[in-house]
């Protein structure tokens, strides 16, 4: 029996819908795969473009901006790399492996550092590494130079009724104890470590800004300089931002301003509530300056 005329207009239509929604639903999985291993499918494509990485607050030791400017370093993608500070400083340690680790970039490609409103210490440090230092007006930066801190608490301990005691393997063991006034001989010892350190940072500064040792040392009296004081003492090159960065890339490497900018992603390790909380508190009670250990390059005004 032959079918209806308008049966088969009906089934048409049917087939029809349905092609179309399973098209639909096969392009709505392929974007979704897209979008879960996107990362990984693009990354051989990923075009020219100039690094950017932003290095705020304290600085201490952070393996994972190593590893982050090392692969700057190896790809060939990257042109340029700039460097935005705004730090107080931190651990001598901290910026002595990012100097080191924007150094190795520097070998490959040009580097520009970019001062925000502050660079100081182990932040200046930093910018040191790059082949040209930018830095604002009002921006402060400067105070180059090494310290040890500590409290000692013994006369009020005393007050307290409260005697300590230690044994010792050494008569400079507890060289920095808080329980007890440093000695002279502690003293020596504690100001030789800083005298080194600062040595080593003077001499970075005299052979990265191509200045006389002795001059260095003048400058490296721990004092902060404003942006306009930094480039006359010539401890900075030249008063701008990241698009005075970008007109001197293309000025003088050839990289042109239009190329894009790519921020350095850094991973981060899942954090438990527990953590969390933990840091919260942390951050109520002390300052994170009062946390760093070892030898610090850090700008202190308020002296904590």
């Amino acid at each position: 029996m032959a079918l209806d005329p308008d049966v088969i207009l009906d089934r048409r239509r049917l087939k029809r819908r349905v092609t179309l929604w399973r098209t639909l639903a096969v392009i709505a999985v392929a974007a979704l795969a897209a979008l879960v291993v996107g990362e990984d499918l693009a990354r051989p494509f990923v075009r020219a473009h100039v690094a950017s990485l932003d290095i705020v607050g304290i600085i201490v030791g952070d393996e994972a901006t190593v590893r982050a400017l090392d692969a700057v370093a190896d790809n060939d993608k990257a042109q340029a790399l700039i460097v935005f500070i705004d730090s107080p400083g931190g651990t001598t340690y901290g910026g002595e492996t990012l100097y080191e680790a924007i150094g190795r970039v520097r070998q490959k490609k040009p580097v520009v550092a970019v001062i925000g409103g502050l660079g100081t210490s182990a932040g200046y440090l930093i910018a040191l590494a790059a082949d040209r230092i930018l830095i604002r007006q009002t921006s402060l930066t400067g105070s180059i130079g090494v310290l040890i801190e500590t409290a000692e608490i013994s006369r009020l301990l005393d007050k307290l009724g409260v005697t300590t005691d230690a044994v010792k393997s050494g008569p400079l063991k507890d060289t920095s104890s808080p329980l007890q006034p440093m000695t002279r001989e502690g003293r020596t010892v504690v100001q030789g470590l800083v005298d080194d350190s600062y040595n080593w940072f003077v001499d970075l500064v005299a052979e990265r800004r191509q200045l006389p040792r002795e001059a260095a040392r003048t400058l490296a009296d721990g004092r902060v300089y404003t942006g306009r004081q930094a480039i006359a003492a010539k401890l900075a090159d030249e008063l701008g931002a990241t698009r005075e960065a970008r007109r001197w890339l293309e000025e003088q490497h050839g990289i042109p301003a239009t190329l894009p900018a790519k921020s350095i992603s850094l991973p981060s390790a899942p954090e438990s509530a527990l953590d969390w909380l933990t840091g919260l508190a942390k951050k109520m009670v002390f300052s994170e300056r009062l946390r760093l250990d070892g030898l610090k390059s850090v700008w202190q005004p308020d002296r904590l």
